[in-house]
């Protein structure tokens, strides 16, 4: 029992029972009757090796699907933990799963999506060639668990399931009330105990993530780590990288608690344009937060390994595959065959894993020198692979381009040296050409490989080419653009670059004071995050957080003030664009552009402070604001609203055809409902935000994180009677 485990601190005993919090977003509880799990959040299992746990019978699911970015259903590693460290596949045990029967049929297809891969027909489908088709299924079969016949293992015989039924279920001598949303009592022997999952607001990795303080410049080609261990590695995170591409990131594979591990880095969302996916497994493939994103963000993966990845999310937060299929692009790599992706040659290759899943060898010429980073990707051991071609399981191609990426020459080889029961052995690459061989999913290298190989660990880089100022020119071109909601004037962005200096930052730098002068210089942030921080000479306060692409003092240049109104403080390593205050004010004079900037920066603080726009980032404000009109009502005015136009109330008081009017709701042509029109009425006065119904919408298609928000809120509001809310689903089809 927990109550014998000296990781286990005295606040958690309670007569005959154990409650302990495993990481954020979770509860163990225990008595004499059973050990059981509410709430699932990425890594628990890490949570559980931590407090030294060694057993649980019940997996009880909670009903908010994901907060702050990380889904609270992550079942594919605490299922691992239930048959490896607690010997459930061993002792023929089945572990109890809990929770309404909707919740619960989605999580049976979620896992066996992500344990079994596609079907047969689910592949033919997807018209995925025969060949690889038949390789990844007979791949799939030959890993997967297995009873003591030698039979595979459907993934609902894992489970005891137990769906509530009036609110209430029975397991073994434990009853568990659903009493409210994640709220549970737990009865057993005459007592009762209260599980509360609404306690914890914020979700945190249940291990440190250790930050970067010094900036460490943008490259031309490089690879920074975000994760380089395994997802049973109690305190280090999975494994993940950040591919750096003439400034650009493209991150390969999603780990858990993304944001993060990025933010700890000093990479901001703004720098990531694309993913490359590998495989579905939960340790590599955590893409709720690209859902997050203030811009659409490429998926680069084949078809079938997409269409997997936009079923589990799918069920993760449980709506319809069309509207999660929204907040993404698919761009389509076929195994074998080069993908330009703006410069960047992609060729993908298939590896042997227990499901569908692809490396890939990224290349760029500079000055004529081909310079490549391969990534091998989760892999069986070669002489498993070999024993499986020699049974017929895998083509000899296969086999043979495998041999062939181990024993070629790269800049830089990352391979898989987890080793395990479908993971690499280090020793498959001895014979690498490669200038440096990096592996991943290890924690310590055998004796007889320190002086060959490096470990992948947080926070290394690995540079091939090293950046220079070209790169910084055009994302500086990029942001301004952004910034200005058009094309930035070629002729003015050279007069800006002309004078223009790049600076670096350490995390917690002052980069400006508050009340001091602007001393003629404008910032343009390249990487990081920034806090906006103010005080009143009693307190401090945090105004915004602000990243790259955000701009620092343009308002002092739009509105004339000659002293910076609040401090802002580097909360990561970051890197500024220094430019003139002199030039870009002449340029928005010059250009027509000082009203409508005015404007923009007099709506931000009334959209920032909307209850409809509460989670949005500066970046998603902003591009809010180039499209939003303040309509100001004097007492006694009034405004037709048409169907055309999105309404808020921002201040003040006003009634539309006749009823009072909130700022916690919305009017107009409101996103995903019936549109209301007519006459508003301010009796006293009020400010009115208005948008054009077509532009948001463009502006909604374009960005996920506005997608995702307007489609909660809207769905909070009418108690999820929405259409995109996803029903019970079959396991198989």
């Amino acid at each position: 029992m927990a109550i014998k485990n000296p990781n286990i601190p005295a606040s958690a005993y309670s007569g005959n029972s154990t409650q302990i919090q495993p990481s954020m977003g979770s509860r163990l509880y225990e008595d004499n009757s059973g050990t059981i799990l509410l709430g699932q959040p990425p890594e628990v299992l890490k949570g559980l090796l931590q407090h030294g746990i060694s057993n649980f019978d019940t997996l009880v699911l909670p009903d908010v699907k994901e907060k702050t970015g990380s889904l609270m259903n992550s079942l594919e590693f605490p299922l691992y933990f239930f048959l490896f460290v607690s010997k459930g596949l061993e002792q023929g045990r089945k572990l109890n799963l809990v929770g309404e029967p909707v919740d619960i049929s989605h999580a049976l297809r979620l896992l066996r999506i992500t344990l079994f891969g596609p079907s047969r027909e689910e592949l033919e489908g997807w018209q995925t060639d025969p060949a690889v088709a038949d390789e990844w299924l007979a791949a799939s079969e030959e890993l997967a668990l297995k009873d003591k016949y030698g039979e595979i293992i459907p993934v609902q015989d894992f489970f005891n399931i137990l769906p509530f039924k009036n609110g209430w279920v029975k397991v073994g001598e434990q009853t568990i009330s659903h009493i409210d949303t994640d709220v549970f009592d737990i009865s057993s022997g005459g007592g009762s105990v209260r599980v509360d999952l609404n306690e914890d607001t914020s979700i945190q990795p249940p291990y440190k993530v250790e930050p970067d303080y010094v900036p460490g410049g943008l490259v031309k080609m490089g690879i920074e780590v975000l994760g380089g261990a395994s997802g049973f590695s109690p305190t280090e995170p999975c494994t993940g990288l950040a591919f750096c591409y003439n400034g650009e990131y493209l991150l390969i594979d999603a780990i858990p608690f993304l944001d993060q591990h990025l933010f700890a880095r000093g990479i901001s969302k703004n720098q990531v344009a694309a993913v490359f996916l590998t495989h579905l497994h939960d340790d590599h493939s955590s893409l709720f937060p690209l859902m997050l994103m203030p811009h659409r963000v490429d998926l680069i993966t084949t078809r079938e390994i997409f269409n997997m990845a936009m079923d589990k999310i799918s069920c993760g937060i449980g709506w319809t595959l069309g509207a999660v299929c929204e907040h993404f692009n698919l761009v389509e790599v076929t195994l074998g065959e080069r993908l330009n992706y703006f410069g960047l040659t992609i060729e993908p290759h298939v590896t042997v894993h227990s499901i569908p899943t692809i490396g890939a060898t990224f290349s760029t010429v500079n000055k004529g020198i081909e310079r490549e980073i391969c990534v091998i990707g989760d892999n069986h051991s070669m002489s498993a692979i070999r024993e499986m071609t020699e049974r017929g399981l895998i083509r000899e191609s296969t086999t043979k381009n495998l041999e062939r990426l181990y024993s070629d020459r790269f800049s830089l080889l990352v391979a898989d040296g987890g080793a395990g029961a479908i993971h690499g052995d280090p020793a498959d690459a001895i014979q690498s050409a490669s200038d440096r061989v990096v592996f991943v999913h290890v924690e310590e290298l055998a004796n007889e490989f320190n002086t060959t190989f490096s470990l992948a660990t947080s926070g290394k880089r690995y540079t091939i080419l090293e950046g220079d100022s070209a790169i910084y020119t055009s994302q500086i071109n990029h942001y301004l653009t952004e910034w200005l909601g058009r094309p930035f004037p070629n002729r003015w962005m050279r007069s800006l670059l002309a004078e223009e200096e790049i600076r670096r930052y350490n995390a917690d730098d002052v980069i400006l004071v508050q009340d001091a002068t602007t001393r003629g210089y404008v910032y343009l942030i390249l990487t990081g995050y920034c806090d906006v921080v103010r005080h009143d000479g009693l307190r401090l306060t945090k105004d915004a957080e602000l990243q790259a692409g955000d701009i620092l003092g343009e308002m002092a240049v739009i509105t004339g003030s000659g002293t910076r109104n609040a401090s802002v403080i580097a909360k990561t390593p970051v890197t500024l664009c220094v430019f003139s205050e002199e030039t870009l004010k002449s340029f928005i004079v010059a250009e027509g552009f000082q009203d409508k900037l005015l404007q923009q920066w007099s709506l931000r603080p009334s959209i920032a402070r909307q209850p409809q726009f509460a989670n949005m980032t500066s970046t998603v404000l902003e591009k809010l604001c180039h499209i939003a009109e303040s309509l100001i009502l004097h007492e006694g005015g009034s405004y037709e609203l048409s169907e055309y136009t999105w309404c808020l109330l921002a201040g003040g008081e006003a009634s539309l055809n006749g009823n009072s009017m909130y700022r916690y709701e919305d009017y107009g042509a409101r996103p995903f409902s019936e549109s209301d029109s007519g006459p508003i009425f301010s009796k006293e006065g009020c400010t009115l935000i208005l948008f054009d119904a077509r532009r948001l919408e463009r502006l909604r298609m374009g960005t996920p994180q506005l997608n995702y928000y307007l489609r909660k809120l809207r769905g909070q509001e009418l108690h999820n009677q929405v259409p995109w809310i996803l029903g019970p689903v079959d396991i198989h089809a």
